[in-house]
């Protein structure tokens, strides 16, 4: 496809690779909302909450663990090529995990899910950098961001309608007629691209993040699992985790071609933003997790009710993702960007007003300032960390980025979660302490488990119920408050070294120009 060709075609091809992004994206959002149907141990599998957290954090870890080592083979083999391979992957895993027959299954398939999830982000954003020139990058990765909280949006409104009608296995099944129609829309759109001065791979550098951020997951969903964060069964995998993250590190910085190369932070556009991005989505991923079951579990919401709860998220995406680029360049991105953050850390420190009986339209209201911060956080972010490396490595910084976010995102539900998990047990523990074993393992285990078990007692397991809705709720209220930590960490350290605007002589703002445009003297 010729340049000019490109250029005509460019929106459109914008608009595909949205599409196409939105199915990763979708993917988990909409698992959110199935979580309580799939613990159910009538209409789904009987998943403990820890065996939920692994059914999520299966797919962002593998996810992550492999981003960047396929935002490099988009780079060497094309990224067309790739895109379409993941989506096919990604098309089977769903497949399998629609039809898996337990927990474990459901585990194992998410995993593969996350694997073609890989090959598929990085290079969406990739082909979009080489696409669009610099004056209308911004605006481009402004959409393909607004995509991105869209999809966490409208996610479980649609999980919410197919678990109305159909098993939760639909949840899955969904991806693959959107996958059939990405791929044929590839086809005739998308032009092929890569680098011409690739480098080799780092099947070590693989292994060991793949291996530290696993081993670091377990050890804080064990502990918020059994409730004992000093026992060696827990403090062991943390601490290794820790240091095999540590070799990983070690062996990015010295290895000639890095899975991730830790060497690029040293450009300050590039670390401050991707801390923004993965102190932002920490925050925001745990609390989406527990908050579908508020919903559903505590306050009683269908999935579909549920799904349409999250709207003012999706509205407050629609409204900013796409006005950030204009907010940027009349403000900077220090000043957008730790704005967003600021407003997350409101929405996060506002969950304290959420109770067993509060108003709904309280929820409603914190999403929608949630939406509102997130959505001048991601492009601006994003728009940094890409302008810091040349186009022919754009797939090393979608990567970069993605991985940021992903990595954010299991460690942000597992942390969190095992926050939540961990007030929930002390909660209900004298409750469940007379209860038969298995009732007693199902009460004690997740908010659903309790109302379950409770409900099925009669009168005399309302107390359980209220402890079990109350003990969730102090966990939620923690997990906020520590999230709200997070974020505003972030914005401080947004404030403190994201580059602000330049100003020339003659007082007007100089726009940094990106540095595959910059010539070798003003590099």
């Amino acid at each position: 496809m010729d340049q000019q060709a490109i250029q005509r075609r460019r929106w459109y091809i914008l608009g595909v690779l949205t599409f196409s992004l939105l199915v990763v994206v979708l993917d988990n959002t909409i698992l959110n909302v199935a979580l309580k149907t799939i613990a159910d141990p009538d209409k789904g599998l009987g998943a403990t909450q820890s065996q939920l957290e692994w059914s999520i954090n299966s797919y962002t870890l593998v996810f992550a663990g492999l981003l960047f080592t396929f935002g490099v083979l988009g780079d060497r083999f094309g990224r067309r090529r790739v895109l379409m391979g993941g989506m096919v992957l990604f098309a089977i895993a769903s497949l399998a995990s629609a039809y898996a027959q337990s927990p474990e299954q459901l585990i194992w398939a998410r995993a593969l899910m996350g694997l073609g999830g890989a090959a598929i982000m990085p290079q969406t954003l990739s082909i979009i950098t080489n696409v669009f020139e610099p004056q209308e990058r911004g605006r481009a990765i402004g959409i393909w961001a607004g995509a991105v909280g869209l999809g966490v949006a409208i996610g479980p409104l649609t999980g919410g309608l197919l678990l109305q009608h159909f098993w939760w296995g639909s949840v899955f099944l969904i991806n693959v007629p959107v996958i059939a129609v990405g791929l044929a829309l590839m086809a005739f759109l998308v032009p092929e691209s890569r680098n011409p001065q690739h480098g080799g791979l780092d099947p070590a550098g693989v292994l060991l993040s793949i291996v530290g951020l696993v081993v670091l997951s377990y050890g804080i969903i064990q502990g918020g699992d059994k409730g004992d964060w000093l026992s060696p069964a827990v403090l062991g995998p943390i601490a290794a985790g820790f240091m095999v993250l540590a070799l990983f590190v070690w062996h990015e910085a010295r290895t000639e071609h890095p899975a991730f190369d830790v060497r690029l932070f040293r450009d300050p556009r590039m670390s401050a933003a991707v801390a923004s991005i993965a102190l932002c989505f920490f925050a925001a991923a745990g609390v989406f997790f527990f908050t579908n079951f508020y919903m559903q579990s505590v306050r009683g919401l269908s999935p579909l009710e549920s799904g349409a709860m999250v709207l003012p998220f999706a509205a407050a995406q629609l409204i900013f993702s796409t006005r950030s680029a204009g907010m940027v360049r009349r403000f900077g991105a220090k000043a957008v960007c730790t704005v967003g953050l600021l407003l997350v850390t409101l929405a996060l420190v506002l969950y304290q007003f959420v109770n067993v009986d509060s108003p709904l339209w309280v929820l409603g209201v914190i999403f929608f300032i949630q939406g509102t911060g997130m959505a001048n956080v991601m492009p601006p972010a994003t728009e940094s960390v890409m302008s810091a490396l040349p186009r022919e490595k754009a797939g090393a910084g979608s990567a970069i980025n993605n991985t940021a976010r992903q990595v954010a995102v299991a460690l942000g539900v597992a942390v969190l979660g095992s926050v939540v998990a961990s007030f929930y047990r002390d909660g209900v523990k004298n409750d469940v302490m007379s209860l038969p074993a298995g009732a007693r393992d199902a009460a004690g285990q997740s908010v659903e488990g309790g109302n379950h078990v409770g409900k099925a007692l009669g009168p005399a397991g309302q107390t359980l119920v209220d402890h079990a809705n109350q003990g969730f709720m102090n966990g939620m209220h923690a997990a906020a408050i520590a999230a709200a930590a997070i974020a505003f960490l972030g914005a401080m350290v947004v404030l403190k070294w994201m580059p602000g605007r330049s100003v020339d002589p003659a007082g007007e703002t100089a726009v940094p120009v990106p540095q595959d445009e910059r010539t070798p003297a003003e590099v």
